[in-house]
């Protein structure tokens, strides 16, 4: 349902940057309080996605397919190599050229959106593919996080850095110490986060630092941890709020000059990268980690039904929308996030197809 809100809010730029730029461009550049309304939705709204998405990682780590090294070496492994060959194939078709800032946009997977599709069109797919796709994902945001703190930072103010890094440490404090009150977190949160958007690093970070600080396992007399509670109240918030807004004031871009955008070399790496570049590195991880290690697929999880998930791989649109503006400014920040809408669709689009076909074929061999 998220996945599909935040779908419409994208479709909703296009057509009003596209009707009316004036009046798009207008809202979108406008400022309260000390940002324009498009550096809240990428600064502030997506911090929510980031806090959602820390909380999710921390628990695979502590608790899921993250915790034991021998479950999780295929999908890590797939999600390095699924970052690391559309970057690559983006150099390579963007070498010699101003382009090349912008290698790291076909790298990221929409964990919302591919878990989404799979949802909706693989319910008979054995249960392993969901949480391989999921691992895949949450590892792969992780690297693409740590590529913009490393790659996408111009310069950094230490104190300001420091200070981040203090209210870090308040939280995990009152974690320890077992505060619950959001009287307490909300001013630390938002403290951290000013603090870090001061400092230069895309203040997103923030969020998943303080999402991976968070606890996991619940007390003796808990029924649900920290991590759980909150991320039950907050997943609703980032996927029908926080995401759809910063679609809406990100994904507005003009279509009247489609003819140089298909031309231009930083649109055909992105889409090449994304719809070709991702599957074919999450497939090479794959098998890398299954021949020269221990490691190996669940016994239910056939190849087969591991195309369609690699494909899956391919929708970039939340992260690779970000990574774009960060790249990029004008002209080439629209090609580049046209390029990203088109191989998300086109990946979405390929992907359902083949779970479908293998869907339907699971569905036959249960009944």
């Amino acid at each position: 349902m998220g996945g599909a809100i935040a779908l419409a809010a994208a479709a909703v730029a296009i057509l009003w940057m596209n009707l009316d730029s004036g009046s798009y461009l207008a809202v979108r550049e406008h400022h309260l309080g000390p940002l324009s309304i498009e550096h809240w939705a990428a600064d502030g709204a997506l911090a929510v996605f980031f806090f959602v998405a820390g909380l999710e990682l921390k628990r695979e780590l502590v608790l899921g397919s993250l915790s034991r090294p021998a479950d999780a070496a295929v999908p890590v492994l797939a999600a390095v190599c699924g970052v690391a060959l559309p970057a690559l194939i983006y150099v390579g078709l963007n070498a010699g050229t101003a382009n090349l800032r912008g290698w790291a946009i076909p790298a990221a997977t929409d964990i919302a959106f591919a878990l989404a599709v799979l949802a909706v069109v693989g319910s008979a797919l054995p249960s392993s593919l969901r949480a391989f796709l999921l691992t895949l994902a949450v590892v792969d945001d992780l690297i693409v996080i740590a590529i913009i703190a490393l790659f996408y930072t111009d310069t950094v103010e230490l104190l300001p850095l420091a200070g981040a890094a203090l209210a870090c440490a308040t939280y995990a404090v009152c974690q320890h110490l077992r505060l619950r009150s959001f009287l307490i977190y909300l001013p630390i949160a938002v403290i951290g986060w000013a603090l870090l958007y001061e400092s230069g690093v895309h203040a997103t970070i923030m969020g998943v630092a303080l999402g991976l600080l968070t606890r996991v396992r619940p007390d003796a007399h808990e029924e649900r941890s920290p991590a759980e509670r909150l991320e039950h109240r907050l997943s609703p918030v980032s996927a029908w709020l926080a995401i759809p807004f910063f679609a809406l004031m990100s994904a507005g871009v003009a279509l009247g000059g489609l003819g140089a955008v298909v031309r231009s070399p930083i649109a055909v790496g992105v889409v090449v990268g994304l719809v070709l570049g991702k599957p074919a590195g999450i497939l090479l991880g794959t098998w890398l980690a299954t021949r020269f290690s221990r490691a190996e697929l669940g016994t239910e999880v056939g190849w087969r039904d591991l195309v369609g998930v690699a494909v899956l791989g391919g929708v970039g649109f939340t992260v690779s929308l970000l990574v774009s503006d960060l790249s990029f400014s004008g002209v080439g920040a629209e090609t580049a996030k046209t390029a990203v809408l088109a191989a998300s669709l086109a990946a979405a689009l390929l992907g359902s197809a083949i779970i479908g076909r293998r869907n339907r074929h699971h569905r036959t061999r249960e009944g």
